[in-house]
């Protein structure tokens, strides 16, 4: 009898593999596929909404408790690579954006010109080049060559966010994805898929930031090391403004927080440019009128790019 209900159980199941090719069971390591994402249904598109008004002024963070804890951690001391991507024009017309390609682009220019990266590390997808194949190809070309402990990762994305039930080898209710495209159509690239392609990084020190919504579920990617900076929690949409021509979180962060080196509160370095990540955050925190940011901090103390 034992052996009947053996075989039995090995052939319901390959018909269930047969049946559901793109469901990664329990215990099994997801393998993503460039160009085709897994199979998932309920899928929501989150659209990011327009703000006209004008963005009030900044101020210090007075909110607590604050992420920065003015003790610098340990500072990269290696290479540094960035994965920077902003899609305003998605393939058509009707889910375009504003200003996601100008957030990314000030993302560049405080990596270059506020923290030193180098231009060759720094891999930049805008708008119709910043298909699923290409970023997903994006992070393993970083991958292959982050190999020390001592390297630092950041991947920034700015677009759509959208949410839904994914086969992306986790266990969640509710997945997270951002938006990207084919060139013909949107396109997801969910939290789990996300997951799996930064895992197994040489490094732990790895930064990711999402001006998009629904992001607060993107805390797959935490880890020891990590810092996951979002726009959004997981049940809520993220902002533009017409007045300053950016995401109101990078806006906050990014182009007022570091570039602007408004969000400075501790004198860590000795009067050296030591804006933080969690300073930072907790600049465009205490700012942010619209977007319910969150942070994921696993760094030990202050993590400065």
């Amino acid at each position: 009898m034992k052996k009947v209900i053996s075989r039995f159980s090995i052939i319901l199941l390959a018909a269930l593999t047969l049946l559901l090719p793109d469901i990664a069971f329990a215990g099994e390591a997801l393998k993503v596929d460039p160009k085709q994402p897994v199979f998932a249904t309920g899928v929501e598109l989150g659209r990011k909404v327009l703000v006209k008004g004008a963005a009030r002024p900044g101020k210090p963070p007075k909110v607590a408790p604050t992420a920065a804890t003015g003790v610098l951690g340990t500072e990269a001391s290696s290479n540094r690579y960035a994965i920077v991507v902003g899609i305003s024009n998605y393939p058509g017309n009707a889910n375009d954006l504003q200003y996601c390609d100008d957030d990314a682009a000030d993302v560049v220019s405080a990596l270059k010109g506020v923290y030193g990266f180098q231009t060759a590390n720094i891999i930049v997808k805008y708008n119709l080049d910043a298909t699923r194949q290409n970023i997903i190809d994006a992070i393993r070309s970083i991958k292959s060559q982050a190999k020390s402990p001592d390297d630092e990762v950041l991947f920034y994305f700015s677009g759509h966010g959208g949410r839904g039930k994914a086969s992306d080898g986790d266990a969640e209710a509710t997945d997270e994805c951002i938006w990207a495209h084919n060139k013909a159509s949107l396109v997801p690239i969910w939290d789990g898929e996300l997951a799996a392609e930064f895992s197994g990084f040489g490094t732990s020190r790895i930064v990711f930031i999402f001006d998009s919504c629904y992001a607060g579920g993107m805390t797959d990617l935490a880890g020891s090391g990590r810092v996951v900076a979002m726009a959004s929690n997981e049940n809520s949409l993220s902002y533009e403004y017409s007045s300053i021509g950016n995401g109101e979180f990078t806006y906050w962060m990014v182009e007022k927080g570091m570039t602007g080196s408004l969000a400075d509160r501790f004198d860590q370095k000795d009067g050296v440019y030591d804006v933080t990540v969690e300073e930072a955050w907790d600049y465009a925190r205490a700012n942010c009128v619209y977007d319910s940011v969150n942070l994921s901090d696993r760094f030990t103390d202050d993590l400065l790019l």
